[in-house]
């Protein structure tokens, strides 16, 4: 019987250069702190928030690297990723910026929603 979880015929690994290689964390599954299996590509859990999800649910509940397998993660298809982790090419930077927006996630701050973006229209 094969293993689907197997991380040598893993279809969202990709082949990470030696020095991207250590340090990284597990190559298997693990569970994280909400209690939802990371890295068996089911992205599916009775405990995910996802599946409890209210108004009231803050998404950076989902944020973090407890959310992202070291190893197996769609992402690293991208080809950004493929041309830093697999041949070492840094990516361009600015490339996911817009040029006069801050879209950062302002949850927690104290001031004003109309006062936060005013010294970007200044």
């Amino acid at each position: 019987m094969v293993n689907k979880d197997d991380p040598a015929l893993d279809p969202y690994e990709i082949n990470f250069l030696p020095q991207f290689q250590h340090g990284r964390g597990p190559r298997s599954p693990f569970v994280n702190s909400s209690g939802v299996v990371i890295g068996d590509h089911q992205y599916d859990s009775p405990q995910s928030p996802l599946n409890r999800w209210t108004t009231d649910t803050d998404p950076a509940v989902m944020s973090g690297d407890e959310w992202v397998h070291p190893f197996k993660d769609i992402g690293f298809l991208r080809d950004e990723n493929r041309d830093y982790f697999e041949k070492g090419i840094p990516p361009q930077p600015g490339i996911f910026m817009h040029p006069d927006k801050d879209a950062a996630y302002a949850a927690g701050l104290d001031r004003p929603e109309k006062e936060q973006g005013s010294e970007l229209e200044s």
